[in-house]
């Protein structure tokens, strides 16, 4: 079982940046996924990107691409979303969820919301 907290969400200008962070608790595996989505109001989640907990890969979408940078720190299990140049359609509710393995995202968290404003 694995317990997901995030933090780090806020007002911000367009063009601001933002460091959101998840801590994890419960064990992880360098073979798990550290994802991150957001939702929008009337919108479907979207995902983000991801870190690989072992080897540190990483995948993004093209949305942000370039402007968002996933990182982890596994002493803490702890994974950080790094977001420079916002865009008033990054609003949203930003979570974090693992996928061990190769299998979906089983465990999400509560979420943390940004608004980027102009």
């Amino acid at each position: 079982q694995v317990q997901l907290v995030e933090s780090g969400g806020g007002l911000v200008q367009a063009g601001g940046s933002l460091r959101l962070s998840c801590v994890a608790s419960g064990r992880i595996f360098s073979n798990y996924y550290m994802g991150w989505f957001r939702q929008a109001p009337g919108k479907e989640r979207e995902f983000v990107g991801y870190i690989r907990w072992g080897g540190g890969s990483t995948y993004y979408a093209d949305s942000v691409k370039g402007r968002f940078t996933i990182s982890g720190d596994n002493a803490k299990n702890t994974v950080f979303l790094q977001m420079n140049s916002l865009k008033i359609e990054d609003t949203a509710l930003y979570s974090c969820a693992v996928a061990p393995g190769t299998g979906q995202y089983a465990y999400w968290g509560q979420g943390t919301q940004v608004t980027v404003s102009s």
